[in-house]
């Protein structure tokens, strides 16, 4: 491969937990740092405990943010929370945008990732603070968004659409990832002939991300 092409790995990764970081990790610091210019006091908040959802948890708390995190399970709620969570809301017990309204005393979140996308979107729009962000990530309701106008005008929220991120974010990543002391979270490593395995749990639902080593 052509040398800038590529970019070096964290001195203190091994080749499995550096695998996590051009795709999912970059994602969470593209949305969070590169375009959201994140600062120390701001409030975040996430949906799920997939990759993206646990590396914007990581860099978040790591860059001085309060984070909130939403999950449809109250156990890995409870895993976020000792990862660092600051508030860990479990959407099966109640609905989570009267709860981000209840937690931060109506005032909302400053950085929403927005990992779910399709009509998901306005509940997002309800939760965000004033002159708040929404970044879309996933598509898991579906590649259409629908909101209502109301909220995106009446907050002066910024929508921002994210696909992954360029090189020179990578090695910014990267810088971090060392400074910071962060780990990946891997769920579970497979070999390569296990890869159906790998795949089943990743259709189940990981903590983290789910990998296959290749020797």
């Amino acid at each position: 491969l052509p040398e800038d092409w590529l970019v070096a790995a964290p001195r203190s990764l091994d080749f499995a937990q550096a695998s996590t970081l051009p795709c999912a990790g970059l994602t969470a610091w593209f949305a969070l740092v590169e375009r959201g210019r994140l600062e120390a006091g701001s409030s975040v908040l996430v949906h799920g405990t997939g990759g993206v959802a646990l590396f914007g948890l990581q860099i978040a708390k790591a860059l001085g943010a309060e984070v909130f995190l939403v999950s449809g399970s109250a156990a890995k709620g409870e895993r976020a929370v000792a990862l660092g969570a600051d508030h860990a809301i479990d959407r099966q017990a109640e609905d989570w945008v009267g709860a981000i309204h209840r937690l931060t005393g109506d005032r909302g979140i400053d950085h929403i990732l927005e990992l779910v996308g399709g009509p998901h979107l306005a509940r997002s729009l309800e939760a965000v603070a004033v002159g708040g962000r929404v970044s879309v990530i996933g598509v898991m309701e579906g590649f259409e968004l629908a909101a209502g106008a109301g909220h995106l005008m009446m907050k002066e929220a910024s929508v921002q659409g994210i696909r992954v991120g360029h090189r020179r974010a990578l090695e910014d990543l990267v810088r971090h990832v060392d400074a910071a002391e962060l780990r990946p979270v891997i769920d579970a490593r497979y070999a390569l002939d296990e890869l159906p395995v790998a795949l089943d749990h990743l259709d189940r639902g990981a903590f983290g991300k789910v990998v296959v080593e290749m020797g």
